[in-house]
């Protein structure tokens, strides 16, 4: 028997005392139709069992749950009810006396003296009994089946976030070596023409491997530790460019906290200085920035990175590994937050030259925090 999920108490509640109060009302409807008995007194009884009676079964059905799993393998989780046999019995002596002590209530409040259960005519009382059974073995089997329905959703939706879970760490673990590659391959050249250069340039790429490699072994990170990142590895690029390469990264001090992916931007940076502003003679500048936006009513965090490099229509068709970052950042987006994100790379508006690449993310369900003098927007040297 597969095991129920835990409902919030008040749902129960409220769920529990519609129940009974349907009910009762179509019991004592019934017995108005049928046997030409007057409305309320009948109500009144009806709604003083159906309450006797599940306030009863409900209290041996959680003692019969305690019972089970007192004698439950200590590798299985608790289960939330005792199952069909024990709750037979819990709906059978619940019933009797929920019934006989909803009698002796309804006696009281309406005048009437009915002897319910020990009534003289045994087949009425019998006949009573089973009409009692039949609301309790009817809700127990819909509350059962719609834990079950619960329960199985749940399961499905755990599946699917591990599956997805899974799927973003295997593209992270593609992009760490690419981007690791790209950044030795820079270094190479730098070698070749400056050597000087090149040993500063490897002390401070040791340094931005073993902050980067650590911070994506995360599943998200602060956006200020991915503006950090950031400032790391164009240092590094300004050791080869020199002036053509002219960061610039805006930060407002009230979205540093918000999550994001780790290794989000820098594909896009790269992307940026190797096809944008590498291949201009005079290179030009490199802002990255975030903001907040609202789009079709729902906030949005907005990441853009632009360069006032060749622009994509001077560019030659990227090859298959150039455009493997942009590949793996638009999967992770969607891998991670489906239609809510999106990557879209586009032709800055004339009279600006230079490509303009924008990522769309769902902001989090909490506040920003209040600005603070100290997180001020970067800009590296």
């Amino acid at each position: 028997m597969t095991d129920l999920p835990t409902v919030n108490w008040r749902q129960r509640a409220a769920r529990q005392i519609g129940v009974v109060l349907v009910i009762a009302l179509v019991l004592s409807g019934v017995m108005s139709l049928m046997w030409q008995q007057p409305f309320l007194p009948g109500f009144v009884y009806c709604l003083c069992i159906s309450i006797s009676c599940s306030s009863i079964i409900q209290a041996f059905s959680a003692g019969a749950t305690r019972v089970v799993n007192r004698y439950r393998p200590a590798n299985q989780p608790p289960a939330m009810w005792p199952g069909w046999p024990l709750m037979i019995v819990c709906l059978i002596i619940g019933t009797t006396l929920g019934y006989q002590l909803g009698t002796m209530i309804g006696n009281q409040l309406t005048g009437i003296q009915s002897r319910g259960i020990h009534s003289d005519n045994w087949r009425q009382a019998l006949s009573m009994l089973l009409i009692s059974l039949v609301p309790g073995v009817t809700v127990t089997n819909f509350f059962v089946s719609r834990a079950r329905l619960q329960a199985a959703q749940v399961q499905a939706q755990t599946a699917q976030r591990m599956a997805a879970e899974n799927q973003l760490r295997l593209l992270q673990s593609q992009l760490e070596p690419h981007m690791l590659f790209n950044t030795l391959a820079t270094l190479r050249v730098l070698i070749g023409c400056d050597p000087a250069k090149a040993q500063t340039m490897l002390d401070q790429l040791i340094g931005f491997l073993r902050a980067t490699l650590n911070a994506s072994r995360a599943n998200s990170h602060p956006l200020r530790e991915e503006f950090a990142r950031l400032q790391d590895y164009l240092a590094l690029m300004q050791l080869r460019m020199g002036s053509r390469l002219q960061p610039v990264l805006l930060l407002p001090p009230e979205l540093a906290d918000l999550p994001v992916p780790p290794l989000l931007l820098q594909p896009l940076v790269e992307n940026a200085i190797k096809h944008g502003l590498e291949p201009s003679i005079t290179g030009g500048e490199l802002r990255v920035c975030a903001s907040v936006t609202h789009h079709v009513s729902r906030p949005e965090l907005l990441l853009q990175v632009q360069d006032g490099g060749i622009g994509m229509q001077l560019k030659k068709v990227p090859d298959k590994n150039s455009s493997f970052g942009l590949h793996q950042v638009r999967e992770r987006l969607s891998t991670q937050f489906g239609a809510q994100a999106s990557l879209t790379i586009a032709s800055r508006a004339p009279p600006a030259s230079g490509t303009l690449a924008t990522i769309r993310l769902p902001l989090p369900d909490r506040p920003l925090s209040s600005p603070t003098p100290s997180a001020s927007p970067s800009e590296p040297t």
